[in-house]
């Protein structure tokens, strides 16, 4: 087999194989569309959160009920940031969802697992 037929044979080979579409997280799906165009960035928005609840499962527990109940009162945006944007509205995720999604956003951004 010469050189270009083989090429040809691989490439026909590649194209032939299913593509498998990569199913995306919790937090992918739920949180990243409302944030995206977002001045703040959800990897700041959790700096100020660990900066306020500074371990895990503080933060956590922080930000499920903020998500369950938005208030402006217990949020860690600053009062410029709420009087353009104000609080979001409660989550529809279920305990299960929510659950995930936090713990995907901590995984995603704890700079403590990073300094190693």
């Amino acid at each position: 087999m010469n050189r270009h037929c083989m090429i040809s044979f691989f490439l026909l080979l590649a194209l032939s194989q299913p593509v498998v579409a990569q199913e995306e997280d919790i937090y992918t799906r739920n949180c990243i569309p409302c944030h995206e165009y977002l001045p703040s960035s959800l990897e700041r928005m959790f700096m100020s959160y660990l900066k306020v609840y500074s371990g895990e499962l503080t933060l956590k527990e922080s930000l499920k009920a903020f998500l369950r109940k938005p208030d402006k009162e217990f949020s860690v945006m600053s009062d410029l940031f709420l009087d353009r944007f104000d609080v979001k509205a409660p989550t529809t995720l279920s305990e299960e969802e929510l659950k995930e999604a936090v713990d995907i956003y901590w995984e995603k951004y704890n700079i403590r697992n990073k300094l190693r």
